[in-house]
């Protein structure tokens, strides 16, 4: 993605794919009318801290570290002092340890030197943070700022395109060029969060649960998904 924008050409979708599009917004408004974020937080550099943590972890494992790491350091100036090795045994159990807790070091130092302490409001700026790429800006520009810039893509939100027709590419960047262009720039911060909550509890990776699945009648994979997971079940004893 040329200078880390969602920039790439693509082809112009066909009008019935973008009814349907809206169509899947206004179903998911209605199964999710109060969709947010499930990261606990208080603040944009709170939410900033729980997305970094989060890559290759839950939600739910995220939450539960947080209110010890915020204890120690609550604040950026606080963050950029760290002792790595205290840093590191907080967020241990969120996987991959080293590495995030150079990041939040760096990001914590960067938004002192660069932006007076505060989190930038803008994807060029906060992609530009040590540990953070276009999925975590444009949840903390979504979520926290209400600004969209973006459309999220995690691994949930990847899937479940996938499987509703939305795009056929695998490369994040490369779906969210396809998503910006089917999706209304107003919905694109609940789109992002409704999606993936989605994913997570309805459009499941290996057991989809299409039965109860409010957007069933506008996913062209409804049928075959299901079937596959039916014949997963059976060839595991579980039927």
């Amino acid at each position: 993605m040329a200078g880390r924008r969602a920039t790439t050409r693509t082809r112009v979708p066909s009008s019935e794919l973008r009814r349907r599009a809206r169509a899947i917004v206004a179903a998911l408004r209605r199964a999710r009318p109060d969709a947010r974020v499930e990261l606990s937080h208080n603040s944009p550099f709170e939410l900033l801290i729980a997305t970094i943590l989060s890559a290759q972890c839950t939600d739910a494992r995220v939450n539960q570290v947080l209110p010890g790491l915020l204890h120690a350091y609550p604040t950026p100036a606080a963050m950029a002092e760290a002792d790595p090795d205290r840093l590191e045994s907080l967020i241990r159990s969120t996987g991959f340890f080293r590495s995030k807790a150079k990041s939040l070091v760096g990001c914590a130092r960067e938004i002192l030197a660069r932006h007076g302490g505060i989190v930038p409001r803008t994807m060029e700026a906060l992609s530009a943070l040590p540990g953070v790429g276009r999925k975590t800006a444009n949840v903390v520009l979504g979520a926290a700022y209400g600004v969209a810039a973006g459309i999220v893509v995690d691994t949930h939100m990847a899937r479940v395109a996938g499987r509703l027709g939305l795009t056929r590419q695998e490369a994040p960047e490369r779906i969210e060029i396809d998503l910006m262009a089917l999706v209304r720039p107003e919905d694109w911060i609940f789109f992002s969060i409704a999606m993936v909550l989605h994913g997570r509890y309805v459009c499941l990776a290996r057991a989809p649960r299409c039965g109860e699945c409010p957007l069933r009648r506008l996913c062209p994979s409804a049928g075959r998904v299901m079937a596959a997971g039916v014949r997963r079940l059976r060839g595991r004893g579980q039927d």
